[in-house]
């Protein structure tokens, strides 16, 4: 096999091994269970809000670590060391969801944080391996290629285990919940597995590994540095602010999706289903997106993706019935690899090659910072909505309507992420950020 090729095969099997915890756990069963299982007795709301928040905990945490660790693994070329460490802890984690029992919600959600933290480091330094395995020509298809593969990796196993959830006694378990629970070993186990092709097969430049210690005063030391050298980098700034608004958006619909067509009253089994829907639309779409940025503009590919989203917002909250939920499926699953492959490669246009994990900290720090916001807006904005009408709810199926229409709002105020998003990233220009990258290294 071709060294070069080899090696985007490698890089791109990571997103094969780590999107079996986006699909199943985050997207998928994670919210169901949650709700029916570990919060067993709450509030629909209350359990929407909890959810939100600790996605929102995870977040925070992540966003703080993720600017370090990418000046860390500059300083110390230890990328996929790191990347080791991340993955394997979130594969312990999402192993140990298997043992949290039913009513057990405050567990479920620190070990969901846990692996969260081990999944959102990890892509730290598996973005920043991109531009050691792609030029700038190829780079926006290999970008796409890995969401493509992480689509339908990710899509295979969540089939298996939706079908391990629909027919238990054919899989040998004895319900539905035992099911789910050992779902999510068979991620711990995919994800472990798959993750060795990547550490494996990629380069990676050796300047002389550092000591850790030394590594982590040198990584906070080039931390400062870097926030004194954006200040110089306004494009790469201006960009940063805009792709925190609108990934903060799509972030926020794939993890809180599920639990808001429950919120409305579908069933799971049918949002499950949904879910399939995303991920088997989502791999040729994801490659598709990748040439369509070669061919028409990487920057006018991206606007129609938000686009795209902003109409599935505003669908979102007008829907009423669940086939509707599966037009959205599908409309979501043909933008949203894309919509983070074009971003991600487009981001790397603007950087200094050589601190692409410095920098790349800082693009996936925004990312979560950005994914705190979304997931507590919502929480915030239901729960708001519901204390305001409830009082003047008077029969059982008032208060239902009155959880469902707060379910509603929330949704909405998606929206307002996506607009200011697109009007941050018109202000982006991309010849102006390369200026500014030579003339900080000329000096």
């Amino acid at each position: 096999m071709n060294q070069n090729r080899k090696a985007v095969w490698g890089w791109a099997l990571y997103d094969w091994a780590n999107s079996a915890f986006a699909t199943t756990v985050m997207a998928g069963f994670f919210p169901v269970f949650f709700k029916k299982y570990w919060s067993f007795g709450s509030d629909v709301n209350v359990s929407t809000a909890q959810l939100g928040f600790g996605n929102a905990a995870a977040s925070l945490l992540v966003a703080f670590m993720a600017p370090v660790l990418g000046a860390i693994a500059d300083r110390g070329s230890a990328k996929k060391r790191f990347l080791a460490f991340f993955a394997y802890l979130g594969v312990l984690m999402t192993a140990a969801l298997f043992l949290v029992q039913k009513g057990d919600w405050a567990w479920a959600i620190f070990i969901y944080i846990m692996g969260i933290i081990g999944f959102s480091g990890a892509n730290v330094f598996y973005d920043s391996l991109l531009p050691s395995v792609a030029d700038e020509k190829s780079i926006d298809f290999v970008s796409g290629l890995g969401f493509s593969m992480g689509y339908l990796g990710g899509g295979l196993l969540f089939l298996l285990n939706v079908l391990m959830t629909l027919m238990p006694q054919k899989f040998g378990l004895a319900d539905s919940a035992q099911a789910v629970r050992f779902s999510f070993l068979s991620v711990a186990v995919w994800w472990g597995l798959f993750s060795l092709f990547a550490l494996a097969w990629v380069p990676e430049e050796r300047g002389g590994a550092a000591p850790l210690l030394k590594a982590v005063r040198d990584g906070f030391l080039q931390l400062v540095a870097t926030f004194r050298k954006i200040r110089h980098l306004k494009t790469v700034f201006l960009f940063l602010l805009a792709y925190w608004f609108y990934i903060d958006g799509v972030d926020t619909i794939i993890r809180m999706a599920v639990d808001y067509g429950m919120s409305l009253g579908f069933a799971s089994n049918d949002l499950i289903l949904a879910l399939l829907i995303v991920q088997f639309v989502g791999f040729p779409a994801a490659l598709a997106f990748g040439k369509l940025g070669q061919r028409w503009g990487v920057r006018r590919s991206i606007y129609l993706a938000i686009a795209v989203y902003m109409a599935v917002t505003v669908w979102g909250v007008m829907m009423t019935r669940k086939e509707e939920f599966y037009i959205l499926a599908v409309v979501i699953g043909l933008v949203q690899g894309g919509i983070q492959a074009l971003s991600r490669s487009y981001y790397s246009r603007l950087i200094p090659r050589d601190q692409a994990a410095e920098y790349y900290g800082f693009y996936n720090m925004l990312g979560k910072f950005a994914a705190i916001f979304g997931p507590a807006l919502m929480g915030v904005v239901g729960l708001t909505v519901k204390r305001i009408l409830l009082p003047a709810a008077a029969t059982p199926g008032q208060v239902e309507a009155v959880g469902r229409l707060a379910s509603r709002w929330s949704i909405a105020s998606i929206l307002v992420l996506f607009l200011v998003g697109v009007i941050l990233f018109y202000m982006v220009d991309e010849d102006k950020g390369k200026r500014e990258v030579e003339h900080l290294s000329a000096n």
